[in-house]
């Protein structure tokens, strides 16, 4: 028999007479089935497909920008944005993962950053964020960590395996340290952004109505979603280039 999914937390939490205000689970839209298994299209699929639509259209316009432009013009505002954003994304790379390497990750970078970015604040739309899944996080770290061994056997070809074994005595910690990076990563994101989303959550399902129409949870977005999802597009984006620029030795 083939193993049933996990209950829905959203499921839960109505069967057991929980305020609607207070869902905080991973809902299921559409199911459908797939070798055997039962799967469902998500709150968190659709949340994640709108933030790729977005970063899609946000693309597409820009390069239209930027092929219209006229360099004996003084540019637009929105091209004077991107021009910020790319700047700042290879000032960004270069200074932390050196100037040999650092353009080479430019792109990786503001994608990954703009996606985690944008699905951090996508609670300010109505959407539950990307990254309070955990599945989200887990994926973006074990990208990271991909990138990570591909540059580690690149640039040190065996060393990278036997640097695990120098001490020989501390051969477990190393493994475990490696194993260690992406869920770190994952879980660091994850619990940060779930946080924020449960607070959230707690403001607008436990208190009166007319107290959170008053406008002052405002005040609370703009730290939970806005100010803390920056921090953790930043921290996240950090720690993978640092990750990274280890493997390149003395290059």
């Amino acid at each position: 028999m083939a193993a049933k999914p996990l209950v829905l937390a959203a499921d839960a939490a109505k069967a057991a007479g929980t305020s609607k205000e207070l869902d905080l689970g991973i809902n299921g839209f559409h199911q459908y089935h797939l070798f055997g298994q039962e799967l469902y299209i998500t709150n968190t699929h659709i949340a994640i497909f709108i933030v790729m639509v977005t970063l899609i259209i946000f693309s597409i316009i820009a390069n239209k920008v930027i092929k219209k432009a006229d360099p004996t013009k003084a540019p637009g505002a929105f091209l004077n944005f991107i021009e910020l954003i790319v700047e700042s994304v290879d000032n960004l790379t270069a200074s932390s993962m050196g100037e040999k390497h650092g353009h080479k990750f430019s792109n990786y970078i503001g994608t990954l950053f703009a996606f985690i970015f944008l699905s951090n604040i996508s609670g300010l739309f109505g959407l539950r964020p990307p990254t309070a899944d955990y599945g989200t996080t887990l994926s973006l770290a074990l990208i990271t960590f991909v990138l990570i061994h591909f540059n580690g056997f690149k640039y040190q070809k065996i060393g990278h395996i036997t640097a695990l074994f120098k001490p020989v005595i501390l051969t477990p910690i190393n493994i475990i340290g490696e194993i260690a990076t992406p869920i770190s990563l994952s879980l660091r994101l994850f619990g940060n952004v779930m946080s924020g989303t449960l607070m959230m959550a707690l403001v607008y399902g436990l208190l009166p109505k007319f107290l959170t129409m008053l406008g002052w949870p405002a005040f609370l977005h703009a730290y939970f979603d806005v100010f803390s999802g920056a921090i953790q597009s930043y921290v996240f984006c950090m720690l993978t280039m640092v990750f990274i620029s280890d493997t390149f030795g003395e290059e």
